[in-house]
């Protein structure tokens, strides 16, 4: 089964939310829950990376409340989003899981982990930064633009996920035809109201404060910080910064490319991630 054929499955949690979510892969391993960016739902992930790391481990992507086709309310703080991704895990009665956080989503990952840190046995955090760190409290006048424009296209995906390069763009183009291939059973989009939650949770997330780095250190779970060489949404300084603090973490840095190089190498980054995630 794949990211475009898996069929949209619910369940309800003890917070009243009725979530999404896909659920494929190999079983018998710990699985990977995909914890989303902004704006983001689960048609959002790249099938060519999703698909990779589903043939190893088992993949659960999933709507926070509010969010696609989950039910409820959009939390407006990163701590509110974890606590809304521990009800979805008790939901399906997980008692240890991986996460993979890309960007909001990769806030959410560590605040998850900070207050359930028994639940995670390791970490994957993509294209994202510690609470109080550098440069995405309040983007710049033409990231905002892109990012919050009412009705997204492809031009906004190409400028915030890829860098300007003609290699870069062409790569893009590729991710956003992978992530249309799937026509029948799409999640819903992001609705306005969940774009400005989000837009709450990551700036009091980024309020710089360097005294918020050393709560890293209870992050004891080995985990895997990549980035592109020059992320305009979350700045590649704060995938050191995570490097740096996190007490038992590895960095991987791409080339040529900006937030979204996941999408750019995902065959490579898949790789990177089961080879991670299949450490003893």
């Amino acid at each position: 089964m794949s990211l475009l054929t898996a069929p949209n499955q619910t369940i309800q949690a003890s917070n009243g939310t009725t979530y999404t979510y896909r659920r494929f892969g190999k079983t018998g391993g710990t699985p990977v829950v995909f914890l989303q960016c902004f704006r983001g739902n689960i048609d959002i992930w790249d099938p060519a990376l999703v698909d990779d790391i589903a043939a190893e481990r088992e993949v659960i992507l999933f709507d926070a409340s509010g969010v696609g086709g989950s039910t409820g309310q959009p939390p407006h703080t990163v701590g509110e989003f974890a606590r809304d991704a521990i009800a979805f895990i008790d939901a399906l009665t997980l008692t240890s899981v991986d996460l993979f956080g890309f960007s909001l989503g990769g806030f959410v990952a560590q605040s998850v982990v900070l207050q359930r840190p028994y639940l995670v046995r390791r970490l994957v955090l993509a294209g994202t930064g510690p609470e109080g760190g550098r440069g995405f409290h309040a983007w710049s006048e033409e990231t905002r633009e892109h990012a919050y424009r009412e009705a997204q296209d492809a031009e906004d995906l190409l400028y915030l996920f890829f860098s300007p390069s003609e290699e870069s763009r062409a790569k893009g183009m590729e991710y956003v035809g992978r992530i249309f291939t799937r026509q029948e059973d799409r999640d819903a989009p992001a609705s306005l109201a969940v774009r400005d939650a989000q837009a709450e949770a990551i700036a009091g997330w980024g309020i710089p404060s360097a005294g918020k780095f050393e709560r890293l250190a209870a992050i004891q779970q080995p985990t895997l910080v990549a980035n592109g060489n020059h992320d305009v949404m979350v700045p590649t300084s704060n995938s050191y910064l995570l490097a740096g603090h996190l007490p038992n973490a590895e960095l991987i840095i791409y080339p040529d490319a900006n937030h979204g190089f996941l999408f750019q190498y995902p065959h490579e980054f898949a790789n990177e991630v089961n080879r991670f995630l299949s450490a003893a």
